[in-house]
């Protein structure tokens, strides 16, 4: 199946407080996967992704509040908030139980959404995400304290500020929606307790050189029930969840690894 092949619908969805999320629909039946893109995204940041994945199935990629086509609102950005706005979604197009893709940011949002919402979500897929905030690299969270509208000159000469540019209702929001990004990476959280109680299968992707440690990765898994014995010579003792790390891969560049799709699709299905 071609591109040109797949079914594509678009429109907004009420959310919570005002929001009205912009979503896209690729393909038909299956499970819905509703995807989730990282901080200052659009959905062509996902690339061919998506397209591969609603080869057989219809994906549902969601720009969240103060991103890409989906208008900012008086509010703050939240963990919380933007997971309810997910469900919110989720709910108005009459999608759920989804299976529920998120990366980097994103996938702190797909976190959320399951914890506060189970009865929403199939299957989660998390992409580069952690579950607590010191998960990540010393380097990444100073970096993280810089994320704010005064560093706006210098995005504004990248390829995520034009993709941006090219699609939201108001340009000049784009320094908005930095200094709300930063807020929301630069808040504690640790959702360990949470993830323990996820009854929901979960598939943790990272890469071999990523913004957040294997270390992490290990301990996010064991509180999944992974990693914790031999599974057995049948795999009678292995995890529901599942872990992998790509090879040759960055936070950066990991969610255009050629082998995400296959991965992806082999967990879901």
């Amino acid at each position: 199946m071609t591109t040109t092949d797949l079914r594509v619908d678009e429109g907004y969805a009420p959310a919570t407080g005002g929001v009205r999320a912009y979503w896209r629909s690729l393909g038909e039946g299956g499970t819905p996967l509703v995807a989730l893109h990282g901080g200052f995204g659009v959905v062509e940041a996902w690339g061919g992704l998506l397209e591969q994945l609603a080869a057989h199935r219809r994906v549902v990629a969601v720009e969240p509040q103060g991103h890409g086509r989906t208008a900012d609102v008086d509010r703050p950005f939240s963990w919380d908030a933007l997971a309810d706005d997910v469900a919110a979604v989720v709910a108005h197009l009459g999608l759920g139980p989804v299976d529920l893709l998120g990366y980097s940011l994103g996938g702190g949002v797909a976190l959320r959404t399951a914890i506060r919402h189970p009865g929403a979500v199939r299957r989660l897929v998390l992409v580069s995400a952690p579950c607590r905030r010191d998960g990540w690299f010393p380097e990444v969270l100073a970096g993280m304290a810089e994320v704010g509208s005064a560093g706006f000159e210098g995005m504004r000469q990248t390829p995520m500020y034009a993709a941006y540019a090219a699609v939201a209702p108001d340009v000049d929001a784009f320094p908005a929606l930095m200094d709300k990004t930063g807020d929301l990476l630069r808040g504690d959280y640790d959702w360990t307790e949470e993830v323990r109680g996820l009854t929901a299968p979960v598939q943790l992707v990272y890469a071999d050189a990523d913004g957040i440690p294997p270390s992490h990765a290990a301990d996010f898994y064991a509180l999944l029930g992974g990693g914790l014995r031999d599974a057995g010579w049948d795999g009678s003792g292995r995890s529901a969840s599942r872990l992998a790390v790509l090879p040759g891969r960055t936070h950066y560049d990991v969610a255009a690894a050629p082998e995400l799709a296959s991965v992806v699709e082999a967990f879901l299905a």
